[in-house]
This record gives C-alpha cells, sequence and structure tokens, in this order.
C-alpha cells in the first residue's frame, strides 16, 4: 500500500511513522490497523472525529439522509443545511448571523478573507505569526509558519502581529499584562504604516502552531484597536470550536469583553468525520458580496444530516464539560509525569487541546528528531498522537475525541511516559 501511495501521490503529503499505518475501522476512542493493532486515538484524524468514532447516532444520520437523497446543490432549498445553520447562527453569539457551508477549513478561510476584503475594499490582511490557516493559495498566504507556506506569492498584502505565542519571542520574560500592552503597540504600529487592512485573523489557540496561546483578553484588547481603524476581526474556530477547550464553546470567548467576532471560521469536528467547514458573520458582512455564488458540495444534505446529529450529541451530553473534567485532569497528570524530564520544556493547552514541547535538555532549542522518536515509540505502546509546534515540528499535539473517559486519560498518559522516558 505504501508503495502504491508514492507511485501516484503527491511527495509533499505527509505521512506519519516510519512504516505508515492504515487505519480499517474505529469505535468510541479505539481504532484498528489493517495488522490487527489497536491504538487509543489521541488525535481523532487532526481534531476532526469530534465525539466518537462511528457513533451510531451519526452513521445512522448519514445512512438515513443518503436513503433519501444524497445531494443537490445549493441551486435549491435544502432543509438539513437551513436547520444546521439556523443552530450554528444561535450559538456564534453574532447578532443577526448568517451562515455560509464550505467543504473545509480551508475553503472557510478562503470565504472569510474574500468576504472581508470585500466589505473593507482592502487587500491587506494582519496574520498572527506562528499561525497556520489552510493550504490553498489564499490562506498560505496568511500563514505565519514557514513550514506549512510553500510560496512567498500570494493575492493578500500580509503583515504580521505579535501575540500567538506567551513563551516565546521577544515579549515572553514579560507579565501577561505588560505582554498585552505590548502586543497592542505592536498592533497600532503596523495598522499605522498604511491604509487600514480588511480584517485581523487568528486562531485563539494556534493549532499546527503547537496549541500555543496568547493570555486571555489579548484579543478583545487588540479589538478596541482594530474598532477605531474599522478593521474585522475573524476568529479561526477551525480547531478551537465545539467546546473543546472546555472552558469555552468558542476559543474568542476567553477574550470576550468586546462580545463576538465579525467572522467565525469552524469545519474540522462539526460532522465527526464528515467534511464540513464553513463562515459565520453579520448579515452587512456576508451579504457585502454583489456577485453571483453557488456551492455544489457545500452544505451536502448528508454532511448536514451528519453535523446536525453530532451537534445534538455533544450538546445533550455536555461534552464541554467532559472537555473541561477530563482535560484537566489529563494536563496535570501529563505536567506530572514529565516534571523531572529536562527534554520536555513546556505542557499547555486547554481542554482536550494539549501540546507537550520537546527540546534539547538544557538548551530550550527545539528537537523534532526526539519529537518523531517519541511518537513513535507511542504508536509502539498503541498511542496515537499528532505532532506540530512553529518552524521546527517539535510538539506532541494531544487532541483525542471529547467523550475520552478518565480510565482512557490515564492509559494513553501512561504510554506517553514511556515513550518519553524511552527517547
Amino acid at each position: 500500500m505504501y508503495d502504491r501511495h508514492r507511485a501516484v501521490l503527491p511527495r509533499w503529503l505527509a505521512l506519519y511513522y516510519d512504516e505508515p499505518i492504515e487505519l480499517s475501522h474505529g469505535e468510541g476512542r479505539y481504532v484498528w490497523d489493517t495488522e490487527g493493532n489497536r491504538y487509543l486515538d489521541f488525535f481523532g484524524g487532526i481534531l476532526t472525529t469530534m465525539t466518537a468514532h462511528a457513533l451510531p447516532e451519526v452513521t445512522r444520520a448519514i445512512g438515513e439522509q443518503a436513503g433519501r437523497i444524497v445531494h443537490s446543490s445549493t441551486l435549491y432549498l435544502n432543509r438539513p443545511m437551513i436547520e444546521l445553520a439556523e443552530r450554528i447562527a444561535a450559538l456564534s453569539g453574532i447578532p443577526d448571523a448568517r451562515v455560509f457551508f464550505t467543504t473545509s477549513g480551508t475553503e472557510a478561510t478562503d470565504t472569510a478573507l474574500l468576504l472581508a476584503t470585500a466589505h473593507r475594499g482592502s487587500p491587506q490582511i494582519l496574520a498572527m505569526r506562528n499561525s497556520y490557516h489552510g493550504r490553498s493559495f489564499s490562506s498560505v498566504g496568511i500563514t505565519g509558519n514557514s513550514a506549512w507556506s510553500p510560496t512567498g506569492l500570494s493575492p493578500l498584502q500580509t503583515l504580521y502581529v505579535h501575540g500567538g505565542v506567551r513563551t516565546r519571542g521577544p515579549y515572553a520574560d514579560l507579565t501577561d499584562d505588560r505582554f498585552i500592552a505590548a502586543c497592542v503597540a505592536d498592533l497600532e504600529d503596523l495598522i499605522g504604516q498604511g491604509r487600514p487592512p480588511a480584517a485581523l485573523i487568528a486562531e485563539p489557540i494556534q493549532g499546527v502552531g503547537g496549541f500555543t496561546s496568547p493570555p486571555d483578553g489579548l484579543y478583545a484588547a487588540f479589538r478596541e484597536v482594530l474598532d477605531r481603524h474599522g478593521v474585522l476581526w475573524i476568529s479561526d474556530e477551525v480547531q478551537t470550536g465545539w467546546g473543546r477547550t472546555g472552558d469555552h464553546f468558542w476559543g474568542w470567548q476567553a477574550h470576550d469583553r468586546n462580545g463576538p467576532p465579525d467572522l467565525v471560521t469552524f469545519a474540522k469536528g462539526i460532522a465527526n468525520g464528515m467534511s464540513v467547514g464553513g463562515v459565520v458573520a453579520r448579515a452587512g458582512i456576508m451579504d457585502s458580496i454583489d456577485a453571483n455564488s453557488i456551492s455544489t458540495f457545500g452544505g451536502s444534505p448528508v454532511t448536514m444530516a451528519a453535523g446536525l446529529a453530532n451537534l445534538s450529541y455533544l450538546l445533550e451530553h455536555d461534552l464541554q464539560g467532559n472537555a473541561r473534567r477530563v482535560g484537566g485532569l489529563l494536563i496535570e497528570r501529563l505536567r506530572g509525569i514529565t516534571a523531572g524530564l529536562p527534554a520536555v520544556r513546556e505542557v499547555r493547552g486547554r481542554g482536550l487541546m494539549i501540546g507537550i514541547e520537546i527540546v534539547r535538555p538544557g538548551t530550550g532549542i527545539a528537537d523534532p528528531a526526539a519529537t518523531a522518536a517519541v511518537l513513535e515509540a507511542a504508536r509502539a505502546g498503541g498511542l496515537l498522537v499528532g505532532k506540530g509546534g512553529g518552524h521546527d515540528t517539535s510538539v506532541l499535539r494531544i487532541a483525542p475525541p471529547l467523550t475520552l473517559t478518565v480510565a482512557e486519560a490515564e492509559e494513553g498518559a501512561a504510554v506517553l511516559e514511556q515513550a518519553l522516558r524511552e527517547v
């Protein structure tokens, strides 16, 4: 299978592990490969299997809808799409909200950038250093992480702002209040350099960047500056949405003294693995497009049915609360087992979104080779985790389905402890 993969797919299409695995099926928080090995899944297909593998409520909704009609496009009224849009609009906190569905987070970013630049009449975008927003031409152009940006060409003019990483960079040694003040001053200076930008786009917790985040309240302080200059705020909730952080349903709510963002992008876990993304925005912004548009596959009846069933399950079972409780236990357990390991610089995160940063002992320098070795050792122990982190991939990313139990959290922590000590 690996040879066939290499023969027909791009060499830049990343695969985990020295000997890549093919997953055959999953149930709950576990998956199996085609050789019969079982793994506890602490990555959920890059935070996409949000509730559980083979969740009966979701698979049943998919089957029932597929038995009626699979596809229609947005040229026709679509009951599942309207119902899911109504629920997301209400949950967004954005007044007079409108929802546009896409097939991915990348496409959601594209849509948000189109809306913001058209509404403001400006091609300039502010983005955060160490950020990631997708793999399309426009989203790569605002990604502040060179490891995921294969070209310097872009249809946009992008300026990068400090603040997405609390414990590295020129402001790392400041107190939280002074850190925020310094980042706000940097933002003011950037905006003052020329024509006001269309928008600032930011992940409340940076995903690919290694689950880094600013102090709570930074984006509220940014918002005061943005509002004064008429600049929109786009919150990229592709990884932080739907209660994963435990403390909040949306990541932006850690910074919310000025209310919700102007636009919110979402994707990943909303349909528990089905291909759904989208944008929520105030009607005045969403309706500012004056050209015809449709979405052939965005809002597909089948994916919308999956999203409705998955969102209902998440809310009815308080999975945000479970992420807070079990995630809080897991992060403290991981901090305990890594306390004596000089190669672990930091365990950070919120809810079930946790990063373990690996460095060369005593230096603070990223160690991608050791990180990859821990990933391999965890797999050998029956645990799947992810990796990421800035320009050097040296952070283990832990983001299990939100139904994770305390016993499973303990099981995964034990495997990680063994893998870290072994490496």
